[in-house]
């Protein structure tokens, strides 16, 4: 599954990073912290490897 945004595969990232013990779990804040507790490795994978060319900053899913 590719992120939607920006911000969700560079939270994908951070989530990845502190799965795979390379920053302290502790230091994540918001989606980043949740989807390193819900999401397997390979998912974060999927999320944080998808290219940034023409991604919007943010999407925003609540619908009106």
């Amino acid at each position: 599954m590719p992120a939607k945004s920006k911000a969700q595969q560079k939270a994908a990232g951070a989530a990845l990073a502190a799965k795979r013990g390379d920053m302290p779990a502790r230091a994540l804040k918001g989606a980043s912290k949740s989807m390193e507790q819900s999401m397997s490795e390979r998912q974060l994978e999927e999320l944080a490897a998808t290219p940034r060319t023409g991604k919007p900053d943010h999407v925003d899913d609540r619908k009106s």
